[in-house]
């Protein structure tokens, strides 16, 4: 177990285990009336991650408890409802509950900054080389330019502007479009949620990144050894449509299976 101010992870785990038993939902009933995935709730009753702060409501209503209960991972009788310093205590509780989550998401927040700027700085060199082993005048391919430049525009949104979490009302709607002020994106057929919003991002951002250096290399390779490829519309096209679906068919697989 964890210091009076931490919580227990793993007894936090075991208590909704068996609180969810006697309610009889199975984890996927218990994720559904939640809006969260059933692997969550394994994680959880696995003492291998907690729930969102916000969720500490819901979840302690849902299971026929009180907050206090679920912090304390255990049931308390009548006698043992808190006096003042252990409301402080269970304050605590929840303040380094929180702050786990925080910290994790400083520490992403700076690897996907680090990673964005690695691989873009991979495809300039791309390009720069592309430059100078090549004859031709043209600075990329036709429409290339074009492309590289939503690609870059793209992944700047997804690794500095995204949200973490969506609206609560995604989660009790089927709603398949997202609007971030200048930003839309819309996935038909699909429904947006809290548990699949996180998958969506990450795919978008490993095309971000990936997607930059692939069109530095496609360049380098057409504008070096294949020059007279750069007249082909057929050629064109083709980078065209593999650079569309190299963006949402990982978009669609990851709203699709975290649904």
């Amino acid at each position: 177990g964890g210091t009076m101010q931490e919580m227990d992870k793993e007894q936090f785990g075991r208590l909704i285990g068996q609180l969810r038993r006697e309610k009889n939902f199975t984890q996927k009933q218990l994720a559904e009336q939640l809006y969260v995935s059933d692997k969550a709730v394994s994680k959880w009753e696995r003492g291998l991650s907690m729930p969102d702060v916000s969720l500490l409501l819901p979840l302690a209503e849902t299971l026929g408890v009180t907050v206090t209960e679920l912090l304390e991972g255990r049931r308390l009788n009548a006698e043992e409802q808190p006096n003042r310093e252990q409301v402080e205590e269970l304050v605590q509780k929840v303040i380094s509950f929180s702050g786990d989550t925080v910290e994790k998401q400083k520490q992403n927040r700076k690897k996907r900054i680090f990673v964005f700027f690695l691989c873009w700085g991979f495809a300039a060199s791309l390009i720069l080389a592309a430059q100078f082993t090549s004859r031709s005048e043209v600075i990329f391919f036709p429409g290339g330019l074009t492309l590289i430049l939503l690609c870059f525009l793209f992944g700047l949104y997804f690794t500095f502007f995204a949200k973490d979490r969506l609206p609560n009302y995604y989660d009790e709607n089927r709603i398949n479009a997202v609007s971030d002020g200048p930003f839309r994106m819309n996935l038909p057929g699909v429904s947006i949620n809290n548990s699949n919003w996180p998958h969506i991002v990450q795919a978008a951002r490993l095309w971000c990144c990936c997607g930059g250096i692939v069109l530095g290399l496609i360049n380098l390779i057409l504008k070096t050894w294949f020059p007279q490829l750069l007249q082909s519309v057929f050629v064109i096209q083709g980078i065209l449509l593999l650079f569309l679906l190299g963006l949402f068919i990982p978009m669609y697989i990851a709203a699709k299976r975290f649904e």
